[in-house]
């Protein structure tokens, strides 16, 4: 039986496919928030794929603020490399529990998978961390990104009665983004 030639392909694995090189950089902190987070996920290391883990760089610049946000996916376990960090998740409803620390150099701090967390340099000087996550493509939602920039926009009807403030407000907090 003759098997047609395009069934047959051939897949090529090389050292670049598990290889990424960039975390010695710092990222560009001259953003609002003041952050810059270089990812190393499947994205940029196809070979991650199916691993279950993936990495990131965050900078901080004085007062720079990784904004509450979470990954649906994963885990995270943050290491501060320079500086020091003002850090935080909160548990789900009912609770809403705030568990905070401020972490100096060497210091680890766990964001548990799918929890509202943030991170912010409340020093005059340069913060960097390392975090690892527990999967391939953790993904991440902003919390104020999601709320106040979707396409197409979330009602103000809905935004204005979730956070009991009058449209005006609204419309003044999307005019920064």
């Amino acid at each position: 039986m003759k098997i047609a030639s395009y069934l047959c392909i051939k897949f090529y694995i090389v050292a670049e496919d598990f290889f990424f090189s960039g975390l010695h950089l710092a990222g560009n902190t001259a953003n609002k928030q003041g952050s810059a987070v270089t990812a190393v996920n499947v994205v940029q290391i196809g070979g991650l794929n199916t691993m279950g883990i993936s990495l990131v760089r965050i900078d901080y610049a004085p007062n720079g603020l990784n904004p509450p946000h979470t990954h649906p996916r994963s885990t995270e376990i943050l290491t501060v490399l320079e500086g020091c960090l003002h850090v935080g998740f909160v548990t789900s409803d009912p609770e809403n529990r705030h568990f905070t620390k401020v972490l100096a150099k060497g210091d680890v701090f766990v964001f548990p998978k799918g929890l509202v967390h943030y991170q912010f340099n409340n020093g005059n000087t340069h913060a960097v961390a390392i975090a690892a996550l527990s999967s391939q493509n953790p993904g991440v939602i902003t919390v104020a990104n999601a709320v106040f920039v979707s396409e197409p926009a979330i009602s103000d009807d809905v935004i204005t009665k979730a956070f009991q403030v009058e449209k005006n407000t609204v419309d003044w907090i999307q005019a920064q983004f």
